[in-house]
């Protein structure tokens, strides 16, 4: 395996994606066999031409050592139209010094002491180890993030160890993810699979996802994203949300995730907002879910808090017209959770052919829980879901 230096590795990437811009449809290529040490770049486009491939074979990683950090992504697209980031090649963020000081990072960052050295080449890759004095930044940069970009494609390639989110897109129109493989260990601190943020008409599937929080994560802003076939696990699930943090408004709507499984995952298809938020989750459909050793498979969750202690608000995320269908598996803690705001609570919740039974090597479990939930059974369901209320007519809130 050959290794391309940080210094070298920069001036090669950066030196190749000017000429690529230059001409509609070209590629770049990071080959086979090589390893690549490549610092924080951003393969701007806003004077390129359409269309350009990243044809990714080899391996990409991240550098250890501090004194290259100081933005806040690593890999970032930006403003293009037309980026196709394929392959069999592998991003390796590295992620596991900054892990280290992730107990603290839950909630603020914290600034932690490491030390850094220039090794010699060890096998297959000349990096930085981790021997020597240095401090790494507050805040840690996902992996590789599209940003302000329309007609992105990303298929093939591998994304591990990132020192947070893996993959990122934030205002972005027409993506496409297929057959990727996203890999860190499940008890990593944050390190989301994909991240939705602000775009629209998405599609995501054929992929396998392993991290340590939400294997992929719906944010405000996001509409019209279809996932499927897609297995999760370890991680926290598919999310919509947290929204409404800070009293902010959020806006998510025709969302779909179906045939699609989740194994040993903390939950498995997921709603939740901050208390003091505005703004409405519309026109949800889960269908069509394997779970396997979930703890709580189905949940809304409109008093997520992720500190020891969170303010009462009245205001929420109004949360309307969320569908079950055909969610099945084990469950090992309870099988739906459903606690909603008392002055907005969710309403159009309808569940049918739910069968969850509890984890055979599992021992304490508790029932289904709702709160303010507001729907309809269309079958029966394995446990009874009785604590579902009729629908009824619930005055209107600040939607989107």
């Amino acid at each position: 395996m050959s290794v391309a230096t940080l210094s070298l590795s920069w001036q090669a990437f950066e030196a190749t994606w000017i000429e690529a811009c230059k001409v509609e449809g070209s590629i770049m290529m990071v080959p086979s066999d090589y390893d690549f040490l490549v610092g924080p770049i951003s393969f701007s486009g806003s004077h390129c031409e359409k269309n350009i491939v990243f044809q990714l074979d080899g391996r990409i990683i991240a550098p250890t050592n501090p004194k290259v950090w100081g933005v806040l992504q690593w890999l970032e697209f930006s403003k293009l139209n037309g980026i196709c980031v394929k392959g069999k090649g592998i991003i390796d963020g590295q992620g596991s010094v900054w892990w280290k000081i992730a107990p603290f990072l839950l909630i603020e960052e914290y600034e932690g002491d490491y030390s850094e050295e220039q090794d010699d080449y060890a096998p297959k890759i000349a990096l930085i180890s981790s021997t020597s004095k240095g401090k790494m930044p507050r805040t840690r940069p996902a992996a590789l993030k599209f940003y302000g970009s329309s007609n992105v494609v990303v298929t093939g390639i591998t994304i591990q160890n990132s020192p947070k989110t893996h993959l990122k897109f934030d205002n972005c129109v027409a993506v496409q993810v297929s057959g990727i493989t996203v890999s860190s260990p499940g008890d990593s601190p944050n390190t989301d699979g994909i991240h939705l943020q602000n775009s629209q008409n998405v599609v995501i599937n054929s992929s396998h996802i392993a991290c340590g929080d939400d294997c992929i994560s719906i944010q405000t802003g996001s509409s019209a994203v279809f996932i499927h076939d897609v297995h999760c696990g370890p991680g926290h699930g598919f999310s919509i949300g947290g929204l409404g943090k800070d009293n902010t408004k959020a806006c998510v709507s025709n969302i779909t995730v179906q045939d699609s499984t989740l194994q040993n995952t903390m939950t498995g298809v997921r709603i939740k907002t901050w208390q003091g938020g505005s703004g409405s989750v519309q026109g949800i459909m889960f269908s069509n879910i394997h779970v396997s050793d979930v703890k709580i498979p189905i949940m809304i969750d409109q008093f997520y808090c992720d500190k020891r202690k969170c303010g009462n608000h009245t205001s929420a995320v109004a949360i309307s017209g969320v569908s079950y269908q055909s969610i099945k598996g084990t469950y090992s803690y309870k099988p739906v959770h459903f606690a909603c705001s008392d002055s907005v609570p969710c309403t159009g919740v309808s569940l049918a052919d739910i069968e969850l039974k509890p984890s055979p090597e599992k021992k304490h479990f508790y029932g289904p829980y709702c709160w303010e939930t507001y729907g309809e059974l269309r079958t029966n369901t394995t446990p009874p879901i009785d604590c579902i209320q009729p629908d009824k007519r619930i005055p209107s809130y600040d939607s989107c």
